[in-house]
């Protein structure tokens, strides 16, 4: 890494929140640890033709909106933890920056632009995650067992002595964990550990890539007797988990404003932030405004996050998910929570639906779309297709909301749903899910005119 002497003066940050400068040649200079309206000099570490990647040597003009870090592991040298890469940021900055990059996407990505930017999606910046595939690495050279997320940009896993993003109880159980997978004499096998934490259960899952000795599964019971936690095995893929003990309360978390209740597997998919998804349901559904005599359908429904709390509002709400399982498990968790006769559920390939598709599914007032980071371009473009050549008998939906974990695939069928199939962006916000993070989940609302 080579330091230059010529001062930059910091213009942005990127989706790496990484600060952007250009040198006076016009060559584009990606900074680690730089903030916009900063001056400052770089060390490079790698050239390209037209552009550079580098990290902050000097800093000759500081940014107002730089603050200490909280976490002691956070940072540019060597070793720092890669888990988070907004510390050095106020945390109202952070926000802004996420709704800049939400807003350029839709503009220069899709000439899209909201009539309303609405108000983001804020809540606790510490210990909010409890959700977390924390990686395990024997390390015989030094005797000890690490226990954390990855070194930055590397394959090593960080000494973590503690995460302030986690909760302060699991936060605590790191050195702990240490010791334990320490004196197991499966050490050498046991690559992760996943957090999973509900409302009334902490839950450990245990990768291990060779059956677990009596001894210790006994280490796992004393440790769990003394941390009230609750372990779980994972012999090989998801599907493969299963509790080291029945017995005790169930993993699950609550969604009060709707009266629903979501049971849950420690690798099934939630939302990292439960604080943020209590408030996330409530807007999505706030915004979609289903009617009592309404039906919705909720595509990309998993176990149905979104989906039961709509039935308690809609008279009927049709969810879709690609999995099999997850259907199964959604229809479960509705009979759990008393709504099976107002939620039903199917398996299918959202990822390749067509026109015709959308069409089986049937007519509805409102849709639901929560797709992951590959988006829901097919389901776009079937209603693109469906606008050019409208199927008898079936009408598009009046208003979709669209919850979205990556700007880019949200701008792209943002585009489509706004040139090619009659809806105009009423509104789009930032949900800051992940505090510290470069992370931009967000919520779009799109609407279709009577006349169109």
């Amino acid at each position: 890494m080579t330091a230059q002497e010529e001062w930059l003066e910091v213009e942005s940050l990127d989706l790496d929140a990484q600060g952007v400068a250009h040198r006076a040649d016009g060559k584009v200079v990606f900074i680690e640890g730089a903030l916009p309206g900063e001056r400052v000099q770089a060390a490079v570490a790698r050239r390209k033709n037209h552009w550079e990647q580098a990290q902050l040597a000097a800093l000759a003009r500081e940014s107002a909106q730089r603050v200490r870090p909280a976490c002691a592991h956070f940072g540019l040298h060597a070793g720092a933890c890669g888990g988070c890469k907004m510390q050095h940021l106020h945390l109202s900055a952070q926000v802004a920056i996420k709704q800049r990059v939400l807003e350029d996407n839709l503009l220069h990505l899709a000439k899209v632009q909201p009539q309303q930017l609405l108000r983001a999606i804020e809540g606790p910046a510490w210990g909010y995650r409890w959700r977390a595939r924390l990686s395990v690495r024997h390390v015989q050279k030094k005797g000890t067992v690490l226990v954390g997320f990855h070194e930055r940009k590397s394959r090593y896993v960080a000494d973590m002595r503690e995460c302030r993003v986690l909760p302060p109880a699991v936060s605590a159980l790191l050195l702990p964990l240490r010791e334990l997978v320490g004196a197991l004499e499966q050490r050498d096998r046991v690559p992760q550990l996943e957090l999973a934490v509900g409302d009334e259960v902490t839950a450990l899952v245990l990768r291990h890539l060779q059956p677990l000795t009596v001894a210790d599964a006994a280490r796992l019971r004393a440790f769990a007797a003394e941390h009230g936690v609750q372990w779980w095995l994972q012999a090989k893929g998801p599907e493969t988990v299963q509790r080291l003990d029945e017995g005790g309360p169930e993993l699950a978390y609550a969604l009060p404003e709707f009266g629903v209740v979501m049971p849950f597997k420690p690798t099934d998919f939630t939302q990292v932030n439960p604080h943020i998804n209590r408030v996330l349901v409530g807007r999505a559904i706030g915004l979609l405004d289903p009617q009592p005599h309404e039906r919705v359908v909720d595509w990309f429904c998993g176990l149905g996050n979104f989906t039961l709390p709509l039935a308690t509002r809609a008279q009927r709400v049709h969810g879709l998910e690609g999995s099999a399982v997850l259907v199964q498990r959604a229809g479960e968790n509705a009979r759990r929570n008393g709504l099976a006769q107002r939620a039903s559920f199917e398996a299918r390939d959202l990822l390749e639906i067509g026109a015709a598709d959308v069409v089986a599914t049937g007519a509805a007032e409102r849709w639901l779309v929560d797709p992951p980071r590959e988006g829901a371009f097919a389901l776009a473009k079937a209603l693109a297709d469906l606008h050019a050549s409208p199927a008898d008998g079936w009408q598009p939906p009046r208003r979709v909301v669209y919850v979205s974990c990556n700007p880019a695939t949200l701008a792209r069928d943002a585009g489509l749903l706004v040139h090619q199939a009659g809806y105009r962006c009423s509104g789009a916000g930032v949900v800051n899910m992940f505090p510290h993070t470069a992370h931009v989940e967000s919520i779009a609302v799109f609407d279709r005119d009577a006349s169109t």
